[in-house]
């Protein structure tokens, strides 16, 4: 779901996705999460703790699996990860271990946003990753819109109280006067080789592309680029991702190689060559990206975390939208099929306001797809698609859950209703953050 950024969060509405430099990358990631974890709410009162080791109990625990919700659950947090998990009971934790009680609670793992967009100064680019942990949110691909080599710096360090980052760099599309200029403009096949070429020493986690006229504005790119994009990105060990709009670009593009789908598809109803295609390569991730479904939102579940001068000219603005309407159904429907044939969906929000996660959850929902499986798309497949080692609550994964009041597999907008989110194993200092935001208000 794009959403117009807020006044306190903004930054581009764009896209990225992810490479394959995984030795390397992957062993720079693990140093995240060094910090003793935080305590809670509970701290067991045998003294001070010899161990940086916290044991949670109690609480209805949503692995992010799809499997089963664990009833008074137990798992063991150790230097940022999750290192068992169980009922109550069955854990044997360090001596010294801290242990918080959640009884009563709903624990899931954080978000992991696929399709969203980041500033790209550090400054704006660290102030969205705490919004985004603010709203638990655990990790965010900024895909194809980031200028400079701040977006791949960022990667491999822990934001204070922030989620991790993903970077596309720059994406690659045809030429586009008076849009961004920020991604690669391409008109041979020559420049789209090296594009990639100069994205794959970037160690980008993502090649995203364009294919859209934007309703016959510009040159869209052509199959004979977008294949060089895809032959090239995969020489250099790169996967790609597709900003689509048509079924016959979505199927041209699902001919040629692509990895993922940033958008799904907008102009008309999917159609069984569409379905079957797709279905012969099963590896092929959807990111829906729902647009505003076109109704009056209720937004006063945001009270208190933004600015009640903005948060009422943003109510003020919802009004319902037929034209909306008929394109969040063509989508709708879309996604509802796709997701019963089997297809991989992951979650993305395309966009830079943190809490249209929360929206496009219950939009997924709106569609077809039941709460649980809208939850295992942002959680593990998500995580899946941008190679990063989190999105469920098993051993060894990193520990970036929230702690909720209620149960979303009841009802998905219980996603809404934090508790607590931590991320490395970390408390993020949620009423710290509200305050420097929003003041005493």
């Amino acid at each position: 779901m794009c959403v117009s950024p807020s006044s306190w969060c903004n930054g581009p509405c764009g896209q990225s996705i992810k490479f394959d430099r995984r030795g390397v990358m992957k062993s720079v990631k693990m140093f995240a999460a060094l910090l003793s974890v935080a305590f809670a709410t509970t701290v067991c009162a045998t003294g001070e703790s010899t161990s940086d080791a916290v044991l949670y109990e109690g609480a209805q625990l949503i692995i992010g699996d799809g499997g089963a919700v664990l009833e008074n659950s137990s798992f063991l947090v150790e230097d940022g990860r999750f290192t068992a998990v169980g009922t109550v009971g069955s854990i044997d934790a360090p001596a010294g271990s801290g242990h918080v009680d959640l009884t009563g609670k709903t624990v899931m793992p954080a978000i992991v946003n696929a399709h969203a967009h980041l500033a790209s100064p550090r400054p704006d680019r660290t102030e969205e990753l705490q919004h985004w942990a603010y709203y638990g949110t655990g990790a965010v691909m900024s895909l194809g819109l980031d200028e400079g080599s701040v977006g791949f710096e960022m990667r491999s360090e822990d934001i204070s109280n922030g989620a991790r980052s993903r970077s596309a760099g720059r994406g690659i599309t045809g030429p586009e006067e008076g849009r961004s200029e920020v991604p690669f403009w391409i008109t041979s096949e020559a420049e789209a080789r090296a594009a990639v070429q100069e994205l794959a020493t970037e160690e980008v986690d993502f090649v995203k592309i364009w294919v859209d006229d934007r309703g016959g504005q510009y040159e869209k790119l052509t199959p004979e680029l977008y294949g060089a994009v895809i032959d090239e990105a995969h020489k250099n060990g790169l996967r790609v991702t597709a900003h689509v709009f048509t079924l016959e670009d979505a199927k041209g593009l699902l001919r040629a190689g692509i990895d993922a789908f940033a958008h799904g598809i907008r102009d008309q109803d999917v159609d069984d060559e569409l379905v079957q295609l797709w279905t012969d390569r099963p590896d092929v991730v959807l990111v829906p990206n729902l647009p505003n479904p076109g109704v009056a939102l209720d937004l006063s579940w945001l009270s208190g975390t933004i600015p009640s001068e903005r948060l009422g000219e943003m109510q003020a603005a919802q009004q319902e939208r037929p034209g909306a309407q008929e394109s969040f159904g063509i989508q709708a429907r879309n996604l509802a099929r796709l997701s019963s044939a089997g297809i991989k969906i992951a979650f993305g929000t395309d966009g830079s306001s943190p809490w249209t996660s929360h929206q496009e959850m219950e939009d997924m929902v709106r569609s077809g797809m039941t709460p649980a499986d809208v939850i295992v798309a942002a959680t593990s497949t998500s995580a899946e698609l941008i190679e990063l080692d989190a999105g469920s609550i098993a051993p060894g994964k990193l520990a970036d859950f929230v702690v909720l009041d209620a149960n979303p597999i009841d009802d998905i907008t219980n996603t809404r209703q934090i508790s607590e989110v931590y991320m490395r194993g970390q408390r993020v200092e949620r009423e710290s953050l509200r305050e420097r935001w929003i003041g005493s208000e």
